[in-house]
C-alpha cells in the first residue's frame, strides 16, 4: 500500500508566504536605493557601510543576480518540503493499553509492567498531540521514564486529549480541569494506591497548575515544563490574542473550534521564518540519515495537531494573551482563582531558556510566585527540550531526579491506608451521579444544546 504523500508543514500558504515577503524586500529595497523613491529613508549604519561597493556595480546585473538568488532560495525551500512530503520514515510507535477513557480522551498506561514505581501522570498541551512525549524509538521521554536508568524507574500515565468531539467542542477550561483531568487523576489513584507526580508541558501545565490547587493532598508533587504565566512578559502578546478573536470567532461561531490551520497560524505568527530556516536545514541531510527521520518524526507531528473548543480558545486568546488574566489574578477555574502563591505543593519549573513559545520570561514569573519551587533552565528550544538528543543527556535526567526525590518523599499508603484517596465532592459526585450534577456542584454550568454550546464562555477573566 503506497503512503499517502503528507500535507504539511502547515499553513503551507503563510509558510510560502513569509519566505516570499522576506525576499522580495530585498528586491524591493534595491529598486528604492537605485530609485531614489520619495518614501526612501537612510537604511541602517551596517547597510551604508556597503554604500560604495553597491554604487560601483551595475544596476542590472545586480536586480538580474538579485533576482537569481531568491529563485535558487525559492527552489531550495520547495524542494525541501517535496522531500519531506515524499520521505519513507513512518511512525510505528504502538499505544500502550488505556488504564481510563472518557469521551475523546484516554489516560495511555506505559508502566503496567511494573506497577510498584512511583506514577507520573503526564499532562501535554490541548493543541497538540500528547506523543510529542514518545516521538519515535530513541526519543520518547515517556517510555525512558519506565526504565531503571530513570532515577530508578516510574510508571509514567500520558493523558491523551484526542481531537475535541460534540461534546468536547462545548467545554471551557473549567471542564476540562475539574472535569475531564479530575477523573484521569482518580482513576491514577485507584490503579496506583499512590500520590502520583503531576507533569504538565506548555499549556498543559497551566491545567496541572489549576489542579494541583484543587487536589493538592492527592499528589506528590508538581513539575512544569515551559508553562507560560506572565502573557505580556514579552511584547506583541496581547495584539496577538486580540487579533486572532477578531479574525477567527466567525469560523469558531460556526465549527464550534479554533480549526488545527488556525493554531498553527498563531504559532507561525511568533516567528514566521521558522519554517524557512528548518527545511533549508533539512535540504543539507542526507534523507536515509538519522537526523533526516528525526526532522521528519517531529514535523510530522507537528502538522498532526487538534482544534481547540471553541470556549477554551476564548479564554485562552482573550483571557490569557490579551488580559493576562493568570498574572493578573483572574483566571478562574470552578469560579475559584488560580494562585500559585497559595499552593503549598513541592514544584518545579523547567523554563528552556531559547523557548521561541512561551518566553523564558514568562515562565519565570509562575516560577517566582510558587513558594515551594525550584527551577531548572536548560540550553533548550520549547520542542527540543522534550524530543531533541541533547534533552535525553541535559534535560530529562536532571528532572527525573527531582521526581524521584518527591516521590521517596510522599513513599506510603494513601490517606486511611486504603489505596484509594479520599478525593474531593467533585470527583465523588461524578461517579455517583450524572456528568451534569457533578457539573454543578463542581460550579461547572450545566452543558446546552448544541445551538446556545457556542455563546457559552469560562471564566475568561
Amino acid at each position: 500500500m503506497t503512503q499517502e504523500p503528507r500535507m504539511g508543514p502547515r499553513p503551507l500558504p503563510l509558510h510560502l508566504a513569509a519566505a516570499q515577503v522576506t525576499w522580495r524586500r530585498s528586491a524591493l529595497a534595491w529598486r528604492i536605493w537605485k530609485g531614489s523613491s520619495p518614501s526612501w529613508s537612510p537604511p541602517p549604519s551596517a547597510a551604508l557601510s556597503l554604500a560604495p561597493e553597491l554604487e560601483a556595480v551595475d544596476p542590472d546585473a545586480f536586480a538580474a543576480a538579485l533576482e537569481r538568488a531568491i529563485a535558487a532560495r525559492s527552489n531550495e525551500f520547495l524542494t525541501a518540503i517535496s522531500a519531506y512530503r515524499r520521505h519513507p520514515y513512518k511512525r510505528t510507535l504502538e499505544d500502550p493499553p488505556a488504564l481510563w477513557r472518557e469521551g475523546s480522551s484516554r489516560l495511555l498506561d506505559y508502566g503496567a509492567s511494573a506497577s510498584d514505581r512511583p506514577p507520573i501522570l503526564l499532562v501535554p498541551s490541548l493543541v497538540n498531540r500528547g506523543y510529542i512525549l514518545d516521538l519515535m524509538p530513541g526519543r520518547s521521554f515517556v517510555r525512558w521514564l519506565a526504565l531503571e536508568e530513570a532515577a530508578g524507574g516510574f510508571r509514567p500515565l500520558l493523558l491523551d486529549w484526542g481531537a475535541p468531539g460534540t461534546d468536547e467542542r462545548g467545554f471551557t477550561l473549567t471542564d476540562y480541569i475539574a472535569g475531564r483531568l479530575q477523573a484521569a487523576l482518580d482513576a491514577v489513584l485507584a490503579a496506583t494506591g499512590q500520590r502520583p507526580l503531576l507533569l504538565g508541558y506548555c499549556m498543559g501545565g497551566l491545567l496541572t497548575l489549576a489542579l494541583a490547587q484543587q487536589r493538592p493532598a492527592d499528589l506528590a508533587g508538581l513539575a512544569l515544563l515551559a508553562t507560560p504565566w506572565d502573557f505580556h512578559a514579552a511584547p506583541g502578546q496581547a495584539a496577538i490574542g486580540h487579533n486572532a478573536l477578531l479574525a477567527w470567532s466567525p469560523v469558531m461561531e460556526l465549527l464550534g473550534e479554533l480549526p488545527v490551520d488556525a493554531v498553527q497560524a498563531l504559532f507561525a505568527v511568533l516567528d514566521p521564518l521558522t519554517a524557512l530556516r528548518k527545511f533549508r536545514q533539512f535540504a543539507r541531510l542526507d534523507p536515509a540519515s538519522p537526523q533526516a527521520e528525526a526532522f521528519v518524526a517531529l514535523e510530522d507531528w507537528l502538522n498532526d495537531g487538534v482544534g481547540l473548543a471553541a470556549p477554551v480558545a476564548r479564554e485562552c486568546l482573550g483571557g490569557w494573551y490579551a488580559q493576562n488574566a493568570t498574572q493578573k489574578g483572574r483566571w478562574r477555574v470552578a469560579g475559584q482563582p488560580v494562585r500559585p502563591e497559595k499552593l503549598e505543593l513541592p514544584s518545579l519549573c523547567v523554563i528552556p531558556a531559547t523557548d521561541r513559545i512561551v518566553p523564558p520570561a514568562s515562565a519565570r514569573a509562575l516560577a517566582a510566585a510558587l513558594p515551594r519551587n525550584e527551577v531548572q533552565e536548560p540550553a533548550a528550544g520549547h520542542i527540543g527540550m522534550m524530543a531533541s538528543c541533547r534533552a535525553q543527556r541535559e534535560v530529562w535526567p536532571p528532572l527525573a531526579r527531582w521526581m524521584a526525590a518527591q516521590a521517596i518523599a510522599h513513599k506510603g499508603a494513601l490517606r486511611g491506608g486504603s489505596g484509594r484517596s479520599k478525593v474531593t465532592g467533585n470527583a465523588a459526585l461524578r461517579r455517583a451521579k450524572p456528568e451534569k450534577d457533578a457539573g454543578k456542584k463542581a460550579g461547572i454550568r450545566p452543558r446546552a444544546a448544541s445551538a446556545s454550546r457556542k455563546q457559552r464562555r469560562s471564566d475568561p477573566t
